[in-house]
């Protein structure tokens, strides 16, 4: 099997269209593929779908391409447009169209920003100096970033709930996507325990999908952005509640998905971990249900053959769930559904 391929965050496009925009509104011409620096050194080249140049103004677009990691930003054409500023006023940032606007306090962003988050960032304030320097710029540009198609793509994401309306987010801590790291799925729990904790909420609910999080809603009366679409990341909902706690943390999922985390399991994900049925048949105290219940094919079959144990995963779940914390100021319940959404066991 062949390796799978890395690919380049938006940040990383943007920075490379951003070096040639300026490069074009200092010398005339595009730099085609551009060259760029990423934070640990690598020096990626892009090659430019998008050359516009007016008066005022340039602009280079590059396909973001997230090689073999389903990112749904993949394909998506990033433009940025640089204006020359006024002097002094440094490097100053613009949301294009489908480039998004924060609107909630808790990321690491003022309220009404764009969307471009500190890494990338400084990443093009860095391309912009060495394209001064190189072509006797003063370095006090304006940078627009636009990505098309960036607010239809940005339903898909965590972005409305976070409260970056208008389009996507300008993302990257290295310029690197690592296939199947996740990493964005990840830094979105993140943002949102960070938003939740602005707003003040006591109380947080990490969901494994859209069914639990309607139940953990109407259980507990918890506004949208209370809500933290974990998915199958639970190590990485606690792990970072452990460092940044809120009072209370429910944990909602399908019996399937929380009997791995029951048996110890973080990553709740089928090709990561698995359901155990022997220790869900230790669970069971008459030796020839737990014998069944071994022979099960899957969670949902064994808790057929015996109802408690979804009150039994939930006490487990819950056990893992506090070891994680390690004694944060957070108190814990877990909440098992069966697919129907019904609740199967509480703790």
């Amino acid at each position: 099997m062949s390796e799978l391929r890395y690919g380049w965050t938006t940040g990383a496009c943007a920075t490379a269209a951003t070096t040639a925009a300026y490069t074009a509104l200092l010398t005339g011409e595009f730099p085609d593929p551009v060259r760029i620096t990423l934070p640990k050194g690598q020096q990626p080249s892009f090659a430019l779908a998008i050359e516009e140049h007016a008066d005022e103004s340039a602009t280079a677009g590059v396909i973001k391409d997230a090689g073999d990691d389903p990112d749904v930003t993949h394909g998506a054409l990033i433009r940025a447009t640089v204006r020359h500023g006024l002097p002094g006023t440094g490097v100053t940032f613009r949301a294009g169209e489908g480039v998004g606007t924060v609107t909630k306090p808790g990321l690491p962003l003022p309220v009404g920003e764009p969307a471009i988050n500190p890494v990338p960032r400084q990443m093009m304030r860095d391309a912009i100096a060495r394209v001064a320097e190189e072509h006797h710029g003063t370095g006090d540009v304006e940078i627009e970033v636009s990505v098309e198609n960036g607010e239809e793509i940005a339903k898909k994401t965590w972005n409305p709930r976070l409260g970056i309306l208008g389009g996507l987010s300008i993302l990257g801590t290295t310029g690197i996507v690592v296939p199947y790291s996740c990493s964005a799925w990840i830094d979105s729990i993140r943002r949102g325990i960070d938003v939740a904790r602005a707003a003040g909420y006591q109380h947080v609910a990490g969901c494994t999908g859209s069914t639990s999080e309607k139940v953990a809603a109407e259980l507990y009366d918890l506004p949208e952005d209370a809500l933290l679409d974990m998915g199958d990341f639970a190590g990485a909902v606690l792990k970072y509640l452990r460092r940044h706690p809120v009072p209370r943390l429910t944990i909602a999922g399908g019996i399937g998905k929380l009997a791995k985390l029951a048996a110890g399991h973080l990553d709740l994900h089928s090709k990561r971990s698995q359901v155990d049925f022997g220790f869900l048949a230790s669970l069971v105290p008459d030796p020839a249900t737990a014998q069944e219940v071994q022979n099960a094919n899957t969670a949902l079959q064994a808790l057929q053959l015996y109802p408690p144990l979804g009150g039994l995963v939930a006490e487990k779940a819950k056990a893992t769930a506090d070891d994680v914390l390690r004694g944060a100021p957070v108190t814990t319940d877990v909440v098992v559904i069966d697919r129907a959404g019904t609740i199967v066991g509480r703790a």
